[in-house]
């Protein structure tokens, strides 16, 4: 979404639910675009006939010859294809083309992760799950593979409430907590388009932590996943942050991984 189609939105969902534009300006001034990653029956009708994948969940990793599965084993979570991303979406730098995967552990405090970029011209073969520990065969866990496709998002910023002219809104008001609850998800869901987002993953933008966000100071979210959207059956939440300008010169050794639950 261009600059003036995002403030148009945010003031047309002000005015639907009572907030007053300052309020509103407010919260433009401190959000950040985001893409959210989802399955093909989470979008809506529309978005389906336009449709293209970006990424996959799951499955084995495709790597390099030289290169193989992380030290750690940790299984492959995710695969962003990068050139299948709409670029203008995001406000960090990501590689133009090529994959970016994902290995980390969502099921339990990872003590170790990985973040690779395979160049899309790199000859690359499927590695198999299957190693060796201590002269016994092991296996790293896969998950089921699954197409995702991206939808443009904005994300609200942490402290916009405490905006003057918001703070204002607030003062004295109780109910008026609720309307800009209201109001926030609005803005969230019509960026989306009406895609289902909530069970996700997210590139960019801001967390929705569960508890306290570690994208503060110079580290922003790379990417947001919610275990669900790996496995029905895992309730956590993995964040990963660095720098702008780690993450742009895909200085990916340095990320920080965390995990809520």
């Amino acid at each position: 979404m261009t600059t003036s189609n995002v403030e148009e939105l945010v003031l047309r969902m002000a005015e639907t639910h009572g907030v007053p534009g300052p309020v509103a300006q407010e919260m433009l001034a401190g959000a950040r675009p985001c893409l959210h990653l989802v399955p093909f029956e989470d979008l809506t009708p529309a978005q389906q006939k336009e449709a293209s994948p970006a990424a996959r969940t799951g499955g084995l990793p495709s790597l390099p010859d030289g290169v193989d599965w992380p030290a750690g084993r940790e299984p492959l979570v995710l695969t962003v294809h990068c050139a299948a991303l709409p670029r203008e979406a995001l406000d960090i730098e990501l590689p133009p083309d090529g994959d970016l995967l994902f290995f980390v552990e969502i099921e339990y405090e990872p003590e170790s992760s990985a973040v690779l970029h395979v160049p899309a011209d790199a000859q690359t073969a499927e590695r198999s799950a299957t190693y060796e520990l201590d002269g016994e065969p092991e296996q790293a866990r896969v998950y089921q593979p699954d197409v995702l496709y991206p939808v443009p998002g904005l994300t609200v910023g942490p402290d916009w409430r405490d905006a003057p002219a918001t703070s204002a809104f607030l003062d004295g008001d109780p109910d008026r907590y609720g309307i800009l609850d209201a109001f926030e998800e609005a803005v969230r869901d019509a960026a989306a388009g009406g895609a289902s987002h909530g069970v996700s993953v997210q590139l960019g933008g801001f967390s929705s932590a569960w508890q306290s966000a570690p994208d503060e100071g110079d580290l922003v979210l790379l990417a947001q996943i919610h275990g669900q959207s790996i496995d029905l059956d895992v309730y956590t939440q993995t964040l990963i942050v660095g720098t702008r300008e780690d993450i742009a010169e895909r200085r990916y050794q340095a990320l920080e991984f965390e995990q809520q639950v």
